[in-house]
């Protein structure tokens, strides 16, 4: 996180920007209509649509009183990134970036652009050009492993805690079975403290990509040098 503070922060003189929010807790999800991110400041929970925290608040007290947990899913926005970051196989930006997600502990899966939803839309489905930017952006701003100026959107999905009060069936080291109770203060659910870990990560990968870009300009490489020398 203090790296990617760093990272964010040298993104931001170029004029990029980073959001994560919460944008889900268990079934609880936000109303994309009432999407205000300023309002993810104002709750415990993160989630920018005031009713659905309130709702999600609700729902982790009962997970509390079952002495269970919820998972989550965090959404991740990031504006400003020029075209042309990233490359077509080995070093692709949407990979790359889910392997630094998916390195997130409790995460269990990643979603970019539509995500999953892709595997019951078409062809016609695709992202269409339009005079300048795309007229759709379901590919959430990576395309054949590149940037193409949209906005980058992606999502993290969250396992429940898995320290819970609740009464679970285990195994000694010796192979017997026993029920095993954890005590002690465990929080119900992880995604709230998650939501800056994701910006961070998602600040290294970007700030990492476009370093690495410089690279793909030899004039860009013979300027370097000059000046450094």
């Amino acid at each position: 996180v203090a790296a990617g503070a760093v990272a964010a922060k040298m993104l931001k003189s170029l004029g990029i920007q980073i959001s994560a929010y919460t944008l889900s807790i268990g079934p609880v999800a936000i109303n994309k209509e009432k999407f205000d991110l300023s309002e993810a400041e104002n709750n415990p929970l993160y989630m920018p649509d005031a009713e659905a925290a309130k709702k999600a608040s609700d729902y982790l007290e009962t997970c509390m009183q079952e002495q269970n947990s919820a998972g989550g899913m965090v959404e991740c926005m990031i504006t400003g990134v020029p075209a042309g970051i990233g490359e077509p196989a080995f070093e692709k930006l949407n990979a790359n970036l889910g392997k630094a997600i998916l390195s997130i502990g409790a995460v269990k899966a990643f979603e970019i652009g539509d995500g999953l939803a892709v595997a019951q839309s078409d062809g016609l489905h695709n992202d269409e050009a339009g005079h300048i930017t795309k007229k759709t952006n379901h590919s959430g701003g990576i395309t054949g492993g590149i940037s193409d100026g949209c906005e980058i959107l992606f999502r993290a999905a969250f396992k429940p805690t898995p320290s819970i009060s609740a009464t679970q069936e285990s195994v000694t080291r010796t192979g017997e079975n026993l029920d095993i109770s954890i005590k002690g203060r465990h929080d119900p659910i992880i995604v709230p403290r998650a939501v800056v870990v994701v910006e961070c990560m998602a600040a290294l990968v970007i700030l990492d990509a476009m370093l690495a870009g410089m690279t793909s300009r030899f004039d860009l490489v013979q300027k370097f040098f000059r000046e450094l020398y």
